[in-house]
């Protein structure tokens, strides 16, 4: 059945209840039998064990532990050779200890999922008052079953999907279900349509959502997984989250290394047996060479770099929970975002008022008439507003306490003005009415205030201008102000029995009050930003589209191009509809759960990265399918968070932006990092290819090229990672959801530094060589590992180094110093020249080196200058 459209008798028949009853002992047992407990069924969990070993099937991962293998295979090589000063076992170690803590990590971050569907066992109410063999009890919700008869009152949370039977005054905040950020009027009403979405549906109650105000009688119409909740957690344990853009590059990257790492090998040993080398030797050799170009401290620099960006942006209010999804966050292009808390500031404020024929804006001080109107509207209300100590305390209903909170801020403080003007009389607010009235005395006369919606209040109002006031009326209300008429009167005598129709007639009109949850002046400066960083903004909200189209204007979201489309219009779009035309939508309102998740697939779907904000339950299955989901720390629902990838701790959109800046600057520290580790193993390679075919030898032994691999790639590859971004990131657009990370000139710039430095360490050779094989070998050896660290320098930005400042990175200055005496130690202590096979230079040889190993800095800085000069050229005079 169609619970909201059947009318209440069917409904009952259809249990076969009557209400005075419920249900009876005598059916529970066939109802245990024919339905689920009132539980959200639990997802089916994968042992720790299982998922530690899944971690093992990524492409670098497999790339490492053949690394190891191979220098395990090095060493004991050695060993068996009797050679047991060249067996190093530092390189198998440290890299398993990596593979192992990436496997480990990878495990944990997977129980999130999990965790997601615990949080939403924790919305349910743990107890529930129901009528059962005609006596009002009180029983676990796990213990309630369709046809049971449920009694709600305000500060219930709603145990399971309910069909309203009787109730007064009742509103149920459902903002965690559907976005609304106020308070839902609710409603007996027999039968609404057929497609009336869940966010206007007044005659149900919805699992998990709480009662702000007034009680109800209901029937269980539905519950466990069934439930709207039920329904969400289907969907959490179904959808899954691909791999990040960042994993995909890497795999692609290890995948490469590891094709290039075998070729190494097999041509290294073809040309050292052609040149009639000992085929253990070169075996040794063209090993060692392999494991060299296989950047094994990569991973460890990109966890490393992550984890220190993780903690940077923690610092800015943004907790990620998954490091490799940091990234993404980067390279976002849509922002898929919930309204209410997020992009407003989740609380009503009163913003405008009409009076004495004019509208006023309430940021200015009051006169006399706005006086008045806020202290009739004041004594008008159920609700509180005080400060107590430090704290400020707000009861009851958001308009409400809008209205108090501007009066108290005003001089006027509710507590004060009901001690002046005593209450002696009220007629609460229905939803029929759509008012509700207070009786005061107020110098020593009896007033009647009645405060309700504008079309309910007129009618009762003598002599006021109508068209004036439904003009007004109509003017804030384009603006998405949420509007109330205030009206009184004067009486002799206090009726015995108050009812409206003696006491809310006869009124004087005294004005219209305007209020809106406003939005956050830091969101807009944020879209704004957003918009020069080519990031499109998305709002997607349960509000009323008149409401959420106005909030999307004011915030910059809304261009002239752009349209608003409401939950009814979208269901009536198939997915390749919506795909077609996600372009024209910036605004989407009166949305279900699963019309998020079908926005959020349709932008994946035309190729865009896609970030998901959002804070309630309803919020949940998008956050977990989108590409990088942000979850509100404060007003955030367990769910969320636990789905989400990033928890943004002052629940503010500004944060993103910080968060995109720093994810961007993330993704180019590790670009810088493999440049760097790459075009040092180039020119590697190439100094080992050179040298064999020219002097039928190897420049450098296999204990040296490990020893550069060791000291020379891990210290300053990890510096870059500390890199701070530079000045113009964010006037770039996003990267592509496909953009290799060799675009933009990583693979040549990589390629051709390579080979530079590989063309200065054999230009040290060749000078050694002319005095003998080892002081050539040393030459080489220095020249290759002090020009890698000057050429990190280098590649921490596109522009120059004098302009973005050497020093800006303290970090890489210390790694170039620690790798550098490192170095030193194998070329000036006796003891480790015999273990690396170096030599003492003499003065002229060591001044050949310091040149060769600055040469880098210098042909980098000519080349980017050369660079930005045909740029430049090409920009203002090019056709």
């Amino acid at each position: 059945m169609i619970w909201h459209y059947e009318n209440k008798n069917a409904i009952l028949n259809e249990f076969e209840i009557d209400e005075n009853i419920g249900l009876t002992n005598d059916r529970i047992p066939s109802l245990e039998k024919t339905y689920e407990k009132n539980i959200l069924r639990e997802k089916k969990r994968v042992p720790f064990l299982k998922k530690f070993f899944m971690q093992f099937k990524d492409a670098m991962v497999i790339i490492l532990l053949i690394a190891a293998l191979l220098s395990v295979g090095i060493n004991l090589y050695n060993y068996y050779q009797g050679n047991l000063e060249k067996a190093d076992w530092v390189d198998p170690i440290v890299i398993m200890i990596i593979v192992i803590v990436n496997a480990f990590v990878g495990a944990i971050q997977e129980h999130r999922a999990e965790s997601a569907i615990e949080a939403l066992k924790s919305l349910s109410s743990p107890k529930a008052k129901v009528t059962r063999n005609g006596e009002r009890i009180v029983i676990p919700t796990i213990d309630l079953y369709p046809g049971d008869i449920v009694h709600l009152e305000a500060g219930d949370l709603v145990p399971a999907d309910i069909r309203i039977l009787q109730c007064f005054a009742l509103k149920i905040d459902e903002s965690s279900l559907t976005g609304e950020s106020i308070p839902v009027e609710k409603s007996n009403e027999d039968s609404l349509d057929l497609i009336t979405p869940l966010a206007e549906r007044s005659n149900m109650a919805y699992s998990g959502c709480m009662v702000t105000n007034g009680t109800a009688i209901g029937i269980v119409v539905e519950t466990g997984m069934k439930t709207e909740i039920g329904k969400i957690a289907t969907i959490l344990e179904t959808e899954t989250k691909d791999i990040t853009p960042l994993q995909k590059r890497l795999d692609e990257l290890g995948k490469r290394l590891g094709f290039l790492a075998l070729a190494i090998c097999f041509v290294i040993f073809i040309i050292g047996l052609l040149a009639k080398m000992n085929w253990l030797d070169i075996l040794l050799t063209s090993i060692s060479l392999a494991v060299a170009a296989i950047p094994e401290g990569l991973p460890a620099v990109v966890t490393v770099v992550l984890a220190i960006g993780v903690q940077k942006m923690a610092k800015k209010n943004a907790i990620v929970r998954r490091l490799s999804a940091v990234e993404t966050l980067g390279c976002a292009s849509i922002i898929c975002t919930d309204k209410t808390g997020t992009l407003t500031q989740n609380k009503m404020t009163l913003e405008r008022c009409f009076v004495d024929g004019k509208i006023f804006y309430l940021d200015d001080v009051p006169n006399r008439s706005i006086i008045s109107l806020i202290q009739m509207s004041s004594l008008c209300t159920d609700g509180e507003y005080y400060v107590e100590g430090k704290d400020v305390v707000e009861i009851g209903d958001p308009t409400e306490t809008a209205i108090l909170n501007y009066a108290f801020h005003h001089r006027m403080d509710k507590r004060l003005l009901m001690e002046e003007y005593p209450r002696i009389g009220e007629i609460p607010f229905d939803s029929d009415r759509k008012r509700m009235s207070s009786i005061h005395l107020m110098n020593n006369r009896k007033i009647v205030i009645v405060k309700g919606a504008p079309d309910q209040i007129l009618p009762l109002c003598n002599n006021a201008n109508t068209e004036q006031i439904l003009k007004a009326n109509q003017m804030m209300a384009k603006d998405a102000l949420r509007i109330l008429a205030v009206a009184y009167k004067f009486i002799e005598d206090t009726p015995t029995h108050l009812n409206p129709e003696t006491i809310e007639t006869n009124l004087t009109f005294a004005g219209l009050l305007g209020m809106i949850d406003p939005p956050r002046q830091e969101a807009i400066n944020a879209i704004q930003q957003c918009k020069t960083a080519g990031i499109q903004t998305i709002m997607i909200t349960g509000d009323h589209p008149i409401t959420a189209a106005a909030i999307g204007k004011k915030l910059g979201i809304i261009s002239e191009d752009a349209e608003t489309i409401t939950g009814a219009e979208l269901a009536t779009m198939s997915d390749d509809d919506l795909y077609m035309n996600i372009h024209r939508f910036h605004v989407y309102a009166r949305v279900s759960p699963n019309d998020k998740l079908r926005i959020v697939k349709a932008w994946q779907r035309a190729g865009k990265i896609v970030s998901m904000t959002g804070d309630g339950v309803n919020d949940a299955p998008a956050l977990q399918v989108a590409d990088i989901g942000c979850a509100m720390g404060i007003t955030g629902s367990d769910v969320a968070i636990n789905v989400a990838d990033m928890v943004l701790t002052d629940d503010n959109f500004a944060t993103i932006v910080s968060a995109v800046k720093r994810g961007r600057g993330i993704y180019s520290n590790i670009r810088k990092a493999i440049q760097y580790l790459l075009s040092c193993n180039i020119g590697e390679i190439l100094l080992i290819l050179a040298t064999l075919i020219i002097w039928k030898q190897p420049a450098l032994l296999p204990v040296q090229l490990l020893w550069i691999n060791l000291v020379t790639d891990s210290f300053p590859a990890l510096a870059l990672g500390m890199d701070p971004p530079d000045y113009d990131i964010m006037r770039s657009k996003p990267r592509g959801k496909h953009e290799s990370l060799f675009a933009n000139g990583l693979a040549t710039n990589s390629i051709w530094q390579g080979a530079m430095i590989a063309a200065l360490s054999i230009i040290a050779f060749a000078i050694g060589h002319g005095v003998n094989d080892a002081v050539a070998q040393t030459m080489a050896f220095a020249v290759l590992a002090f020009s890698q660290l000057i050429h990190s320098m280098n590649v921490r930005s596109n522009h120059s180094i004098l302009r973005i400042h050497f020093y800006t990175n303290i970090f890489l200055i210390l790694a170039i110093i620690l790798s550098a005496g490192l170095m030193s130690i194998t070329l000036f202590i006796p003891f480790m020249e015999k273990v690396f096979g170096t030599v003492a230079l003499n003065g002229k040889q060591w001044t050949s080196v310091i040149f060769l190993s600055i040469a880098p800095l210098i042909i980098v800085e000519i080349y980017k200058m050369v660079r930005n000069l045909i740029q430049f050229i090409t920009k203002h005079f090019g056709s």
